[in-house]
């Protein structure tokens, strides 16, 4: 029998098996490179130092992040977390905020919501009030510290913290600056421009809006005579994942407004932050707010038209891929044109306000 055949066949094989290598070796080089690329993205210019916060009876864990050079004191900023089981540095969403300040000479103080990547408690227990005293017992610990500078201590709260920044500067009446990142102001109203902008954002039909605003009466009836999580069930059908827990959170908090705290905040430099494509909060009238009860000079608003509730630029954020790879890939660019370098000059500025 020829032998030709086979060696035909053995040089296509060795062929095959060049391609593979050669491909499976190029692709590994582009890993290699993008995991490169990866880890410098994901590198900051911080130091950050795990802290434990024990004062007025509360155990916090949290993250310091101070700049990269220098010992202080710092002036620093107190975040204050929006809903949800955020953990002290959201997932790493807070870090290129946190180097941002940092250029200006800033620190950091973030924790996790109790229960959250191993904190003691339930944030489910607790009410904005409790939020409030929990921020206020951090800054507490926060002026013992000799690279803090207890004068110049000011707050960035998002979305739900909308109704706790106010409850802070109430009882410290040291705060120098706020940072506000499209906070919330009446509770029940949030949740009914919510639910209609989401109707909308889906193009329910106007048989299916009517139903959702007949269950949403249906719910604010049962909050407001204090029922319990069966009846709620029982009365809507589908809890749609309103569990137990964080009903009795809703039930606690969701007289929630902020017009009668937000005062406390006058005559200190307020920056207002509003997106253009917020499905979570009207932000015409958070602005008509502000406006109304914190008067200018101090008060400052910035507009973002590409951003979504987060701040992050609304055609990453609704592309779940380009969301992915830009987090991993490019995270500081995960956010609105500016949304940085703004909140940066606000607290390079704050000494000049008003």
């Amino acid at each position: 029998m020829s032998t030709r055949p086979r060696r035909r066949t053995s040089t296509r094989r060795r062929r095959v098996v060049r391609t593979v290598l050669t491909t499976l070796v190029a692709l590994a080089l582009v890993a290699a490179g993008l995991g490169g690329v990866v880890v410098w993205q994901n590198s900051y210019d911080l130091r950050e130092e795990t802290v434990t916060v024990r004062h007025g009876g509360r155990t916090l864990h949290g993250v310091l992040a101070l700049p990269e050079e220098g010992e202080g004191p710092f002036p620093l900023v107190v975040f204050v977390h929006g809903d949800g089981p955020v953990d002290a540095t959201h997932d790493g969403f807070y870090r290129p905020m946190w180097e941002s300040f940092a250029r200006v000479g800033y620190a950091s103080l973030s924790w996790s919501k109790p229960g959250v990547a191993g904190a003691p408690g339930d944030w489910l227990d607790q009410t904005m009030e409790d939020r409030a005293r929990e921020a206020v017992d951090a800054i507490a610990w926060a002026r013992q510290r000799p690279d803090v500078d207890a004068d110049r201590i000011g707050l960035w709260g998002a979305s739900q913290a909308g109704w706790v920044l106010p409850g802070i500067a109430a009882r410290d009446g040291r705060i120098r600056f706020a940072v506000a990142v499209s906070p919330a102001v009446n509770w029940h109203r949030q949740g009914r421009y919510h639910l209609l902008a989401e109707l909308r954002r889906d193009g329910a039909s106007d048989a299916e809006v009517a139903a959702a605003l007949r269950r949403r009466e249906t719910v604010l009836e049962l909050l407001e005579r204090g029922a319990g999580h069966a009846e709620y069930v029982r009365a809507v059908g589908d809890p749609q994942g309103m569990t137990a827990a964080r009903w009795r959170f809703v039930s606690r908090n969701h007289t929630a407004d902020a017009t009668a705290g937000l005062p406390a905040l006058r005559g200190i430099p307020v920056l207002l932050v509003l997106a253009g494509h917020d499905v979570n909060v009207d932000t015409a009238e958070t602005e008509s707010a502000y406006r109304r009860l914190l008067p200018a000079p101090h008060l400052r608003v910035a507009h973002y038209p590409d951003a979504t509730h987060a701040l992050l630029r609304h055609e990453v954020e609704t592309d779940p891929l380009r969301l992915t790879l830009t987090a991993l890939c490019a995270p500081r660019s995960l956010f609105a044109a500016g949304f940085l370098s703004d909140q940066r000059r606000f607290l390079a500025d704050v000494d000049t306000y008003g």
